[in-house]
Order: structure tokens, then C-alpha cells, then sequence
């Protein structure tokens, strides 16, 4: 809210605008006056004054900073990549911004935007959330994948002199060598199947406890091997530690930061309580527990830390969910109905009596005690996330991200007294289908674990689980592409017991099937048994609704590379902070030099072969998306497999990555910047798992150093670690249907680099005009699209950019040249201009309600989508028109 209370500000993620509400009108709990176009994907929004909002664009990677009295953006802060929260603190303020991405907080000065920031370095994984003491002296940042000090330990290698070493046969742990060890006690639970070959040596997941010793699920101690006198037995230096910081004390005189450490997993959200503890709610896994048998419906937690920052080594940790025992996988529908899930959103009332949390999944509020006592709760709309409690009132307002409206609480009963619909342009297939991802009352057996759990926001929790079953069955490789014609070695089939494997993304996986690391799913279809198996649940999805959620699945992408250049060229001279040498050429642990991606692509295809000099990278991991191609080699051409009963492909499986899982598929590449962390050559890991399928090669330059690959120096290791981290962003060259090195691959699904950059124009200055012209050259060339949005000649309007220095306006009968908008720029009459998607140009420029009526057509008519208060544009005097 601003701070005289009057206003209620909220992002509209999916129509990319800040939304206005009167909270002191008479015709309604509240009442939209204003809908203001932002930057792409805002996720966050603060007023700074009751004039003036600041509005986080994650994909943008940018804040507009909003004029709430003319409704306009008047100037754009550029921000590093993806921006998550900004909050105003500190003597004089300042604004704090989180830059998840890169770990980082930027802080600015509001009065001088053009000044350089200044930036803090977090020591943790995707920095989001943020809140400030009362006293503004001290800036709270969640961290929101912060890990649950768990990592793994080598043993499914079959090359001795790979990275890491196999310390879970070492006769130096507690099994004395044992591979796979026994889960309880000298067994295995459940029971081993005799009818089944003896099983694969894997990794095994290890947790940190509260007294620093490395423990595995059977309570052995590994302590010796991963951080004491024999830690180079996992590949990993004495002293190694994995410090698991989950909040960030940042103070604002100093810079200074300070942290509390094991508080869950998934620290998603916070706040402040009145007597200046800081609450932060999430979910811990308990990813250390083997077996889909013995997690299932219980494998996480929805948790509730309390910290004092005077003391945060002493946090208090409350289960949101007391009424569950977790004894059993499935409870009655009603007692499922009483659990939170995935929450993302908390707030305290003024007198720090209640908090109230948000459940993304749950699609609920809960109120619970300071001591984490459930109070009560109230059914809201789909996917509440942002929470406010208006204290003159005694009100919650709930934005309903997946229900596109927000809710209007009494917060003393906990009744919605009113659900507020806004407009929201989601295709429908997202809409219909993302409830089988992320509600957890409908698709858990204890209400509060969704698929969304592990597979956070449809992507990672950047952990590994161990969900094979002793007593299960072995599955044979029937249908399945092996080897692509190329006469590799032996497969062998899958086997139940088959070790740690790291969560996937779920971006961009249909069409690229089969599924998971090992492709032993042939189809989507054959995960539906892990809503019982896995989650709990006493049914598994229709056939209807395993549709829908397929194709809710189909439409998720991967988002701009932040290592590309503007253009969505690779990088030639690219920094690498964070990446080390792995002892190959240089000493082990220093930092690796700036690597150039177009030699590492030169590096990645052929005449660079590997494994006995019989294929390149690219003959595996085809271009653009990294996953191994769906055809075979006839001999003389690549021939596509047909597609399976159900539609889905036949991607490569290998036999050669030097594993005792045989056979696996090969992975795509476009997401490995996000699984950095791990870092086996320093004494200090961010996250505890990294690379291929148990997450146990630590980085990108150790990977491309084990010994199938021929680097001659650490630059050629420089320049192909810049390579992959730019991999996604498509523009790479494709494979040919006659070179058996280079097959064809399949397509991406993924963003121009460009997309989402922004730049508003009052004064123009030469450095905005050479920015201006290279979106529009970009937009000439249909690699993106191109909208305006601003004050022209006094009213606010939108414009698209039809190529050739012509933009469409809002209105049919109107065109403009670039030349005519720029020269109608000026202080009151700011300009926006914002790469988008191509395709997505009319929606978000000129239509948005994409009914062939444009916006500044349905001007003041019933037709349009985002109805204003007339009583606020008679007060105002403003167009309605954005």
C-alpha cells in the first residue's frame, strides 16, 4: 500500500502492468483506477512514496519507476539479471534491489539514478525476498534456494581416475566399501527383490546435522570423507564446508552482512515482526531419505523460521502444517483440505498477534501464533502469493496470481469479504492445466507437497533424490533409440535401484521425450503413477487431465541467456567469476581467465572429436537445445524414428558416459548457469549438488577436463565453459541430415537475449538512441518485437513497431515514423520502449485483449478489458486509455 494507506499497488505478471486500487472508494472493498504497463514478468512492487512505485521486472531485468499521480513510467533503472524484490532503507534512503541470478544486491540512490550502484556479493543461491527492520537500519534478503546442507558423495563411476572419486566404495567409510549401502541398519527397506541382477554402485546424499557431522540415512557418519583428513577421498579439500545460509542480515550503514543459516530449503518469503524478530516461511526437503517408498507424501516440510538478528544462530523452526503426523502417506480429503502448501507470501498484523501465509499451492491464508500454532485459515482465489494487511482496516489483500483477481480478507473472522477479478491475458492451456503441477490439496495425499515442490516454479529445487526402490522391477530398453545407429557399447536395462538423481527443469521437455536422466520414462503418461507412488495421493490423473497438463507443459520456455551479447551473439570475451581450474594444466583452484564462446563452439563440433576420437560434443548434444537427436544412421543419412502411441519422440539414449547407470538419455544444455554452485576446488560450496545426473561433478571446467575430453590448456577449458553457459538462445548452427557427426537436433524452445531490455526516453541522450536503434534493427530482422508505451500529445498511449521505422499506434487509422514518437518525447511525455517476443508485439503494444478491436479504439467502451473508475479520470482528469 502507499503510505497513507489509500492506494493497494499490484503487479499483473501476465499483461506486464502495475494495477491501481482506490481503497477508499465507496462503491467497494476497492476499486481499480489505474493499470500502468511495466517492464516484462513484474514480479514485485514498492511504494516509495504516495506518488512514486517502484516496480521489479525479473525478465526486463529492470524497475520502472512509476509516477502513481499521471500513471506513467518515468524512468527505467537497469538492473543485473533478474531482479526479484526492492525495498527503501538506510540514512539517506536508498533503494535495495535483489538480482537473483547473480546473487547479488544492488543498492542506488533514488535522487541520483544515473549514479553508479553499489553492489553486495550474497554468499547464497538466488537472493529474493527482502524486508526492512522498523528502525530502516537493516536490510533482511530470503535466500531462496538456499540448500538444506545436503550433497553427494561420489560412486557410480566406472573410470578411476574421473571427478569425484568413488568415496562411497571407499573401505574408509562406515560400510567399509559397500555399494549401494543398507538404509536401515545391515538391510534394505523395503526388502530387496531377489528376482533382480544385482544392483548399480551409486552416490550417496549426505546431510550436514546440527553439529557439523555428515550423515547419511541410516545415521553412518561420512564425516571423515567429506570434510575431515581423508576428504580428498570424495574430491574435496579438509576443512570443505557446505554453510547452507538462508537470510541475509544486511547492514545498511556498513555494507555489512551477516547470516542465519539452517533454516529450510526454499526460503521463499518474509517478514517483520512488530518486535523485530524476522519470520521467513518455506519448505526443507528431506532429500537425504532413499527410497520413493519410504518418502512418499512425506518427503518436505512447510516450515516457519523465526530470527532474532541480535542472535540468528539461534533460529526457532515451527511446521506450518502441526495437524499432520506424517506417519502415513494419505489422510482423509478433509484433513488434506486443512494443509498449507508452497507458501509465498507472510505478513504479521500490527500487534504481531497473527501471521498470515499465503499457499501458492494450497490455494489458501493460514493465520498461526508466534509460536507457529495454527489460528485458522480462509479459502482464497487460485495461486495467492502477495499479501498485505491493511491495519486501519483490519483487512488482508491476497493477489491471486493463478486466479487473476485478488482477495479481500477480514482479517479478525478470516472470510474473504469480496474476490476482486482483474484482467489477465494467460492462454488457456496455462490456466487449465497448471493445477496439476502446484495444487497440492488436489494431487498429494497429505495436502500440502504438489510436483511443484521439487520441481519449484516448474524448474529445480537444485537438490538430488535418491527415488529408486529395492523392490522394484528391472525395465527393459523396448522402443528406445540406443546409441543413434552408431554401434556403441552395450546397454544394459534399468535397474530400481538406481541412485541420486538431480531434480530436471520441466521447461521444454515435451516433444524431447523420452523423460528423466535415464529416458525410462517413454512419455509424460508414465510419471502418473507418482502422484500415488511418489506424492501420496489416492488417484492418479484422468486422461483428460494428464492432457491438460501436458499441454500446460508445452507452452513453458527458457528465458533470455544473460551471458549472451544484445544481438544474441556468444560471447567473445566473457568473465567467468566463480569458475576455477581443476588441476589439469594449472594448479587446481584459480580462477579460470575470460573465455571466448565462439572458440568453444569451434572447440564443441567437428574436427573436435572425443571419447578414442570417434565424435565431437555436437554429435550427441545437437544444436540448439543440447538434446541427443530422435533419428538413427542408416549409413548414409539420419533417418527420424517414428513417434511412439502417444505422440512422444525417441531421443538418444548413450552407453558411454563412463557411469554405472548405462544407459541415459542425452540432457539438454540450456540451463546449466543455474546449476552452478558446487565447488569441490574451494573450501566453501553455495549448493551441494552440480553436473550430470547425481549432481556430482562440482563444475562446468571440471566436466569438460574428465578424461573423455581433449582440452590442450585452461583456456580451451575457459572457452567452452563460456560456451555452455551461453548455450541456451538458439542462433547455433544446426546438424545435417547426411553427417554422421553432426546429427539434426530438435528445436528449442527459448528466448532471444534481447527480449524484455528496456529503455525510456525523457531527454534522449546518444547512448539511449544507439540502444534504441539496435532493438529496432533487431525487430527489422523478426528476431523480436517492439512496443512503446507513454505520453504522447497528453494522453497514454501504446504503439507496436511494424518494421521499416514505422510504428502502428493504438489506433487503426494511425501510423507514426520513429522520427514523429521520438520527437514527441519529453519531461511529461516519457516513452518506454520494450523488446518482447516476437508474436507478442500486438497483444502487449496495441491489443491487448488480442480481440482485433485496438486499445485506443475501445477507448471509454464496454469492449474493453480493463474497465477504469470514471469517478477517478473526473477526479484526475486522465485518460483511461493505457
Amino acid at each position: 500500500m502507499t503510505p497513507d494507506g489509500n492506494l493497494l499497488l499490484a503487479v499483473n505478471t501476465a499483461n506486464n502492468r502495475l494495477m491501481v486500487f482506490d481503497l477508499t472508494s465507496r462503491r467497494g472493498a476497492m476499486e481499480l483506477v489505474d493499470s500502468i504497463p511495466v517492464g516484462l514478468d513484474p514480479v514485485s512492487v514498492r511504494a516509495r512514496s504516495n506518488t512514486e512505485a517502484w516496480v521489479v521486472n525479473h525478465i526486463s531485468d529492470s524497475v520502472s519507476i512509476v509516477d502513481l499521480e499521471r500513471g506513467v513510467v518515468k524512468a527505467t533503472l537497469h538492473t543485473d539479471d533478474e531482479p526479484a524484490d526492492v525495498i527503501f532503507a538506510g540514512t539517506p534512503q536508498r533503494a535495495f534491489i535483489t538480482c537473483s541470478q547473480v546473487n547479488r544486491v544492488m543498492v542506488v540512490n533514488p535522487s541520483q539514478l544515473d549514479a553508479a550502484p553499489q553492489r553486495i556479493a550474497l554468499k547464497g543461491e538466488d537472493p529474493r525476498a527482502l524486508a526492512v527492520s522498523a528502525n530502516g537500519r537493516y536490510v533482511y534478503a530470503a535466500i531462496f534456494e538456499s540448500g538444506n546442507g545436503t550433497t553427494i558423495l561420489g560412486g557410480g563411476s566406472v573410470d578411476p581416475t574421473a571427478h569425484p572419486p568413488n568415496a562411497v566404495n571407499d573401505p574408509r567409510g562406515p560400510y567399509a566399501g559397500v555399494n549401494p549401502p543398507p538404509n536401515a541398519g545391515s538391510l534394505f527397506s523395503p526388502a530387496k527383490n531377489p528376482a533382480n541382477p544385482p544392483p548399480p554402485a551409486v552416490g550417496l546424499i549426505v546431510r550436514k546435522n546440527a553439529l557439523g557431522r555428515w550423515m547419511d540415512d541410516n545415521t553412518a557418519d561420512w564425516t571423515d570423507l567429506v570434510s575431515g583428513p581423508n576428504a580428498s577421498g570424495s574430491g574435496r579439500r579438509t576443512g570443505w564446508d557446505l554453510p547452507d545460509r538462508d537470510l541475509a542480515i544486511i547492514d545498511t550503514t556498513t555494507l555489512g552482512v551477516t547470516y542465519a543459516r539452517r533454516l529450510m530449503n526454499m526460503n521463499m518469503a518474509l517478514a517483520v515482526h512488530p518486535t523485530g524478530s524476522v519470520t521467513v516461511v518455506g519448505t526443507d526437503a528431506h532429500n537425504e531419505v532413499r527410497f520413493e517408498p519410504n518418502v512418499n507424501g512425506r518427503f518436505l516440510r512447510v516450515l516457519m523460521a523465526m530470527v532474532d538478528p541480535n542472535n540468528p544462530a539461534s533460529p526457532v523452526v515451527h511446521d506450518l502444517n502441526p495437524h499432520l503426523t506424517y506417519a502415513t502417506p494419505t489422510v482423509p480429503q478433509a484433513v488434506r483440505n486443512q494443509s498449507v502448501g508452497d507458501p509465498r507470501g507472510v505478513v504479521w498484523n500490527s500487534s504481531g498477534t497473527r501471521a498470515f501465509v499465503t499457499g501458492m499451492g494450497s490455494n489458501n491464508v493460514v493465520a498461526v501464533g508466534p509460536g507457529g500454532a495454527r489460528l485458522g485459515q480462509v479459502t482464497v482465489g487460485e495461486g495467492p502469493t502477495g499479501i498485505v494487511h491493511d491495519a486501519v482496516r483490519d483487512r488482508l489483500y491476497v493477489l491471486n496470481r493463478f486466479g487473476g483477481s485478488i482477495s479481500v480478507v477480514n482479517a479478525g473472522w478470516l472470510w474473504e469479504m469480496a474476490r476482486v477479478s482483474f484482467f489477465d491475458p494467460t492462454p488457456s492451456a496455462i490456466k487449465v492445466g497448471r493445477k496439476h503441477l502446484y495444487d497440492t490439496h488436489k494431487t498429494s495425499g497429505l495436502g500440502h507437497i504438489s510436483c511443484a515442490s521439487c520441481h519449484v516454479d516448474a524448474r529445480m529445487d537444485k537438490l538430488a533424490w535418491d527415488l529408486g526402490d529395492p523392490s522394484g522391477t528391472v525395465k527393459a530398453l523396448t522402443g528406445q533409440n540406443l546409441g543413434m545407429g552408431l554401434g556403441l557399447p552395450p546397454f544394459e536395462p534399468w535397474h530400481p535401484m538406481k541412485g541420486p538423481m538431480t531434480t530436471q527443469t520441466l521447461q521444454d521437455i515435451i516433444g524431447k521425450e523420452p523423460l528423466h536422466w535415464r529416458g525410462d520414462r517413454a512419455s509424460l503418461e508414465e510419471f502418473n503413477p507418482a502422484f500415488e507412488g511418489l506424492q501420496g495421493d489416492d488417484t492418479q490423473l484422468t486422461t483428460p487431465e494428464m492432457n491438460e497438463l501436458r499441454s500446460f507443459l508445452a507452452t513453458l520456455s527458457f528465458p533470455p541467456n544473460p551471458f549472451r551479447n544484445l544481438d544474441n551473439s556468444l560471447p567473445s570475451n566473457l568473465p567467468l567469476p566463480g569458475h576455477y581450474t581443476t588441476g589439469r594444466f594449472a594448479p587446481e583452484g584459480q580462477p579460470l581467465a575470460n573465455g571466448d564462446a565462439t572458440r568453444g563452439l569451434a572447440l564443441f563440433r567437428p574436427p573436435n572429436l572425443l571419447a578414442q576420437q570417434l565424435f565431437a560434443c555436437n554429435t550427441c548434444h545437437t544444436f540448439p537445445s543440447g538434446v541427443g537427436t530422435n533419428s538413427q544412421w542408416s549409413g548414409t543419412a539420419w533417418v527420424p524414428m517414428p513417434a511412439g502411441p502417444l505422440g512422444e519422440s525417441h531421443h538418444a539414449l548413450v552407453s558411454t558416459d563412463g557411469s554405472t547407470n548405462v544407459s541415459l538419455k542425452v540432457p539438454q544444455l540450456r540451463n546449466l548457469y543455474e546449476k552452478v554452485g558446487l565447488e569441490l576446488s574451494q573450501l566453501e560450496s553455495l549448493t551441494g549438488f552440480s553436473f550430470i545426473h547425481d549432481g556430482s561433478v562440482d563444475s562446468l571446467a571440471r566436466f569438460v577436463t574428465e578424461p573423455p575430453f581433449h582440452p590442450s590448456s585452461d583456456q580451451d577449458v575457459a572457452d567452452l565453459v563460456a560456451l555452455l553457459l551461453s548455450f541456451s538462445g538458439g542462433d547455433l548452427p544446426l546438424g545435417s541430415p547426411t553427417d554422421p557427426l553432426l546429427p539434426p537436433g530438435p528445436a528449442s524452445k527459448d528466448s532471444h537475449a534481447a527480449v524484455g531490455q528496456q529503455v525510456t526516453i525523457v531527454s534522449s541522450t546518444p547512448a539511449q538512441l544507439a540502444r534504441l536503434a539496435q532493438f529496432m534493427t533487431l525487430a527489422d530482422a523478426g528476431k523480436v518485437g517492439l512496443v512503446v508505451k507513454g505520453i504522447r500529445a497528453g494522453e497514454a498511449r501504446g504503439f507496436t513497431y511494424l518494421g521499416s521505422g514505422t510504428f502502428q499506434s493504438d489506433r487503426a487509422v494511425e501510423t507514426v515514423s520513429g522520427t514523429q514518437l521520438l520527437a514527441g518525447a519529453g519531461p511529461g511525455a516519457e516513452l518506454t520502449y520494450t523488446v518482447v517476443p516476437k508474436g507478442s508485439e500486438t497483444r502487449i503494444g496495441v491489443d491487448q485483449d488480442e480481440d482485433g478491436v485496438l486499445d485506443g479504439d475501445e477507448m471509454e467502451t464496454a469492449l474493453r478489458p480493463e474497465r477504469l473508475s470514471d469517478w477517478w479520470r473526473r477526479v484526475t482528469g486522465r485518460s483511461a486509455q493505457r
